[in-house]
């Protein structure tokens, strides 16, 4: 067994000389020194042995064992130092670009509808998304038995408390704190329960109020036809038709000569040439009285519009779920 012992050592120091890789070191240890190694082994056949036998070849046995783990941890040490010298840092070399992300395109459309508005002296106010259905509805002319709710179904969280259907309620809230003239934009989330290519359950709006002394239908005519012009293209054609909206009175909406045929008639105007941007008219004078203006003195114009009707036709997208489903692909393009 001694000659067995001494050739098993020697026998290991050689392949051990021929390792260069942690994983071939590791192998190299389960193979002699491991609970199935060949050392481990010949060890547990002491007990074969003479009593006389037993002393030396054990102590050459426990040896052995040593001198083999420390030429391991030896072998072990000189590969970690290797690896420290290979992954050495070079603060020389030109740093790795870290990929930036950008504006989400609805938030892009927003910031440039309020930049147009703000070149013309419009302030950008936010308010509560969770809302009072005083400020949403009652003082914007809408009791609670007007017909005019069912134009736009509401989250009710409770009989007087409501997830804002419109970004209107900010008018309300700037004039009860301030006195004309007053002239804001209302960017935010709006909520209303509808779902399909063209409608979320959760949207953007921006709505605009002026008021001062001697506010007209033109200034209303001029404000609107100046953000068309800037937001789409200067030679693009708009026109005003009569509408309906609880707080304004005359009402109007807002049509834009189809951005996909120039007018000629196509599927996404549905062939007339004309697409809807966005609803405006002369504050109700009734609106004016909740918050204790005088309609005898002043007067002024509101209008609302939807962001991503806006993005839509700016980026010639056909289904607003696009915006809203993080796809990667779609949101690069922006």
């Amino acid at each position: 067994m001694k000659d067995e012992l001494l050739e098993l050592k020697t026998r290991a120091l050689e392949e051990l000389k021929s390792v260069t890789e942690n994983p071939q070191l590791e192998e190299w240890r389960k193979r002699y020194l491991g609970r199935r190694g060949h050392l481990t082994l010949l060890l547990k056949r002491l007990p074969e042995l003479s009593k006389g036998e037993r002393p030396p070849i054990g102590k050459l046995a426990n040896e052995a064992k040593e001198e083999l783990s420390r030429e391991f941890q030896s072998k072990l040490d000189s590969l970690s130092a290797r690896e420290e010298d290979e992954s050495f840092l070079d603060v020389t070399l030109p740093g790795r670009r870290t990929p930036r992300g950008h504006w989400h395109p609805i938030t892009q459309t927003t910031e440039q509808i309020c930049a147009i508005f703000s070149r013309l002296g419009f302030a950008v106010v936010e308010g509560p998304e969770v809302e009072l259905d005083y400020y949403n509805f009652e003082a914007l002319n809408m009791p609670k038995d007007h017909p005019a709710r069912d134009m736009q179904d509401t989250f009710y969280i409770s009989d007087n408390v409501v997830l804002r259907t419109h970004t209107s309620p900010m008018q309300i809230r700037v004039m009860e704190k301030q006195l004309p003239p007053v002239s804001i934009v209302a960017p935010g989330k709006v909520y209303r329960p509808d779902s399909d290519i063209s409608h979320t359950p959760m949207f953007h709006q921006v709505e605009g109020l002026l008021v001062d002394k001697g506010v007209s239908f033109g200034d209303l005519k001029g404000t609107l036809t100046t953000f068309v012009h800037q937001m789409f293209d200067p030679d693009t054609k708009l026109r005003f038709r009569p509408g309906f909206f609880p707080f304004t009175e005359p009402s109007a909406e807002v049509d834009i000569q189809c951005v996909i045929c120039k007018g000629e008639g196509c599927r996404t105007c549905s062939y007339t040439g004309w697409l809807e941007i966005l609803g405006s008219g002369m504050v109700d004078p009734e609106v004016f009285k909740i918050v204790g203006y005088d309609p005898e003195d002043i007067s002024g114009f509101a209008f609302g519009m939807g962001v991503e009707r806006i993005a839509m036709l700016k980026s010639g997208v056909d289904d607003i779920r696009l915006f809203f489903e993080n796809d990667i692909r779609f949101l690069r393009q922006f």
